[in-house]
């Protein structure tokens, strides 16, 4: 357990994220997650909150106007290597073999989300782990129209940055003492964001019950 918190503390320890990289660092980061595959796993949600509370400590070399209208960009382009990504792909994406860094099952959510909330699933997809990544690559995938992609794609962008950076920005405002509690911000963050995926899972696994208790009968 010791050791559990020793690594939270280092994961969300604003010196050690500042000298990895810092402001570049979160670019990269909000860029691969939504733009590329492989980048489901990473942070975005309390990093971008995280951002905003270490903008308001001034732990950020950059004006919270700037911080935001970068993060938007960099999720705006991230979404287009996304839908590129699923274009040239196409159906390939639902043969390919499973791997470390990919799952058939991921492409599915981000099918059965888009089902369900068409074009907005670009934008409430931001907010959700794993479908934030593979919702513009599906929508590539079925070729929506790419004039239709950026309008969701740049709302998208700018309600998700918006609403969790200067959440945390003004937060640390109010609250300064927030930079010294952000391994508890985390894990409420983590706990948050992760409650609709599994209700997710639990329901696709009833769903699946159900459908073989249908066949059997």
């Amino acid at each position: 357990m010791e050791n559990f918190w020793e690594y939270l503390q280092n994961l969300t320890d604003a010196q050690s994220i500042l000298s990895t990289g810092g402001f570049y660092l979160l670019l990269i980061v909000v860029f691969a997650e939504t733009g590329l595959f492989f980048g489901f796993f990473l942070p975005g949600d309390y990093l971008l909150f995280l951002a905003g509370v270490l903008s308001a400590a001034g732990m950020i070399d950059a004006p919270i106007h700037v911080l935001v209208i970068s993060l938007i960009v960099a999720g705006v382009l991230g979404n287009y290597m996304g839908y590129w990504f699923g274009y040239r792909t196409g159906p390939m994406l639902f043969t390919r073999n499973d791997s470390f860094f990919f799952k058939k099952k991921y492409v599915t959510v981000a099918e059965e989300f888009y089902s369900k909330y068409g074009g907005m699933a670009l934008i409430l997809g931001r907010f959700f782990p794993i479908v934030r990544t593979f919702a513009p690559i599906f929508a590539g995938v079925v070729r929506v129209d790419l004039k239709k992609f950026t309008i969701y794609n740049v709302i998208g962008s700018i309600a998700w940055v918006n609403t969790l950076t200067l959440a945390g920005y003004f937060l640390g405002l109010q609250f300064p003492q927030l930079k010294h509690n952000l391994q508890y911000i985390v894990l409420g963050l983590i706990v948050i964001t992760t409650i609709p995926l599994i209700a997710a899972f639990i329901k696709g696994k009833c769903k699946s019950v159900n459908n073989d208790r249908i066949e059997n009968i």
